[in-house]
């Protein structure tokens, strides 16, 4: 039996729909094998079958830590108020004597004056005059020409298709509304660079990702929309399900995400009281385990790993988890306590949730990441979509160009930072944004869970467990009070760059170092927190004399010797390199699988398969710095490793001659990462 295409859009629908069913549950009701419906799922994730949207409910707007995806609505659409056959009132008349491919070329757009004062709102879907196909709705339907039914005939077959189609680029939004280009708001986003855009043009986005493409739109006559396709985004994006609804799932997530982000800039006091229902939306809920699955992790204190969920059934497990949190019944378990080493030789504490918990923290962070990040302020790096380290070094760097500039860094370290947080004023600064009771008391149970060790649960009266999925950005959303004083009351004084708790102040003279010193110590105080005595430090970098840690890097001035020698000018720059602490780890790691325990191994391939990856993280991390001296040194040390493992496991056996061949040339050629010549500016990294 043959099924229109728009049933099985209703029927996808009800499949991955906010409260969608599962297939069996469908198949049970309506008749349909589940292996056809299964069928209908993998053409609706490759655009075959077209999900209905709701034209007023796109909000395409840009994120700064996400790009224009696939529109997909949050619920679906409602019976159209009028017949939807081709010739019935209210359908669209089909335009003779061009096809849509010639129709939605870039076409010089009419100029008409829009008319002024209050405006009756008219839905054009469902007038009944005769209208004229929008310019958007051509370049819509030229997005999506690759993915049309060649058994459906072409045009606009009625308002139905017409909503189908139009949906992502019509402008169907109350007169009085802002334009949804963003046009005079401060979030717009950059649709155009080489091209005008008008107000009433918006962005056409693809319905489904093309192929060999960006990963954005195009403009209506502006061609690429911005700089996409990098597949930046919110973290934990590098392993992707290959589920056939984990992309749709993500879109609407992701719109999701913009419409908080967007809400929350334009807003900055309002307080959000309808969250909850959206963190145990099965969308969020399957992205949330896409997530905690590509970033893998230990079992917690009920001993049950990833593959353990994946035996049991994945959809199974989120949907129990959806009808605990609707319900309410939903009740996190304690963390367990592990230690892992630090650099100084002491013990950092960490604590690791289950699986089902770290589940639904990534759900939660997902949902209130975009209302807090329309807030945080540009001196934060740590842990933020689209903000990393070598941001923050970078803007060192800058600050520090002149040689009477940056001259006076307070090196700061926060005491037990994430042991001291103050559960009370935490709540009470994330309910300055939210005001949802059931999202307040879901991480009010996250930080009172208590934390095992050594088989005995103890409380938590303060602190946040460092280790979960929510303790960074609870983590900033405390340290944002620092952040907003600072550049509130004290931001003459210098500047302050901060990655989690850990943070500088550069300022260009000895005094307002040891006054950015005093205040950061009072505004510390008013969190319950202190500078660490022994950590913090006041360091002057004028002519190269001193320098200091940070983010793993030892920066320093120093003279350039290019300048000194072509024009006698003596100045000195802000230089980075791998600091001792870095440099002693990844030659611990390097030692760990070139050791006598490994003489076992059959070929030196194989140990240089181990040790690549270690290479190749550490040297795309440092990378961007000054480098290459470092770099030599690692591997010529990797090689004179790898020298003393292929001599101690040919033993007795070593022929006259033989360990000459062993050099660092003979490893590489076996496939070892070279170091050595792969310093890149921070801009084309």
């Amino acid at each position: 039996m043959k099924y229109s295409n728009t049933f099985k859009s209703k029927m996808v629908r009800r499949m991955v729909g906010p409260d969608g069913l599962s297939a069996t549950a469908v198949s049970d009701d309506i008749g349909i094998p589940q292996p056809t419906l299964s069928r209908w799922l993998r053409e609706a994730a490759s655009g075959k079958v077209s999900a209905m949207v709701r034209p007023d409910d796109e909000r395409q707007l840009l994120l700064p830590f996400g790009g224009l995806a696939p529109s997909c609505c949050d619920e679906p659409a409602g019976e159209s108020p009028v017949p939807v056959g081709a010739g019935a009132p209210g359908s669209r008349p089909q335009a003779g004597g061009e096809t849509l491919q010639a129709r939605a070329g870039c076409q010089e757009p009419l100029r008409r004056k829009q008319p002024r004062g209050p405006q009756r709102e008219v839905n054009a879907a469902a007038s009944s005059d005769l209208q004229r196909e929008s310019r958007a709705g051509h370049v819509a339907v030229k997005a999506m020409s690759d993915g049309v039914d060649p058994e459906r005939p072409s045009g606009l077959p009625g308002v139905g298709a017409v909503a189908r189609v139009e949906g992502s680029s019509r402008n169907r939004r109350d007169p009085s509304a802002q334009p949804l280009s963003g046009q005079g708001v401060p979030y717009k986003p950059s649709a155009k660079s080489a091209t005008a855009q008008r107000g009433s043009e918006g962005i056409v986005v693809p319905m489904r990702p093309v192929q060999q493409n960006a990963g954005r739109g195009k403009g209506p006559c502006g061609g690429r929309v911005g700089s996409g396709g990098k597949r930046e985004g919110m973290s934990g994006h590098g392993t992707r399900s290959n589920s056939p609804v984990g992309h749709w799932f993500d879109s609407k997530v992701r719109q999701l995400q913009r419409r908080l982000w967007a809400a929350a800039k334009r807003q900055p006091e309002r307080r959000f009281h309808a969250l909850y229902d959206r963190i145990y939306r099965r969308d969020v809920l399957w992205e949330a385990w896409d997530r905690v699955r590509s970033n893998r992790g230990a079992a917690g204190v009920d001993q049950e790993t990833l593959e353990d969920i994946e035996r049991y059934g994945v959809m199974r497990f989120l949907e129990e988890l959806h009808v605990q949190l609707r319900e309410g019944t939903y009740r996190p378990q304690a963390v367990l306590r592990q230690y892992i080493p630090k650099a100084d030789g002491g013990r950092r504490p960490l604590g690791i949730p289950v699986v089902r918990d770290r589940v639904v923290q990534t759900a939660a962070k997902l949902v209130l990441e975009p209302i807090f990040e329309a807030d945080f302020l540009p001196c934060s790096y740590g842990f933020r979509p689209r903000r990393n380290a070598t941001e923050a070094l970078e803007s060192l760097r800058e600050r520090a160009y002149r040689n009477g500039s940056g001259t006076h860094v307070l090196d700061a370290d926060i005491r037990n930072f994430f042991g001291r947080i103050l559960q009370e004023l935490l709540m009470a600064l994330v309910a300055q944004r939210v005001s949802d009771r059931r999202v307040l008391k879901l991480l009010r149970q996250w930080l009172e869970a208590g934390v095992m060790e050594d088989g005995t649960v103890n409380p938590t009266p303060e602190g946040t467990p460092q280790g979960g999925v929510i303790s960074p950005l609870l983590a900033n959303i405390y340290l944002h009070v620092l952040d907003a004083r600072w550049t509130r009351e004290s931001s003459e004084l210098g500047m302050l760059v901060r990655y989690a708790d850990d943070f500088v102040v550069m300022c260009d003279t000895a005094e307002a170092c040891e006054e950015a010193e005093r205040r950061i110590g009072e505004i510390l105080s008013s969190l319950g927190l202190e500078l660490h005595p022994e950590k913090t430090r006041r360091v002057e970098l004028t002519w190269g004399q001193e320098g200091f840690d940070f983010l793993g890097c030892h920066l320093r001035k120093r003279l350039s010797g290019r300048l000194l020698e072509q024009r006698g000018i003596r100045r000195y720059y802000l230089q980075r390199w791998p600091g001792q602490r870095a440099m002693r780890r990844v030659r611990g790691r390097v030692k760990e699988y070139t050791g006598r325990n490994r003489c076992g191994v059959e070929d030196v391939e194989d140990i240089i398969h181990i040790l690549n990856p270690i290479l190749r993280g550490w040297g795309n991390y440092f990378r961007t710095g000054n480098a290459a001296r470092k770099f030599g040194q690692i591997d010529d040390y990797v090689a004179w490793r790898l020298h003393r493992f292929m001599v101690k496991r040919k033993g007795r056996n070593l022929r006259a001659g033989e360990a000459q061949k062993w050099d660092r040339a003979f490893f590489e050629s076996h496939g070892l990462h070279r170091l050595r010549g792969t310093i890149r500016y921070p801009e084309a990294a």
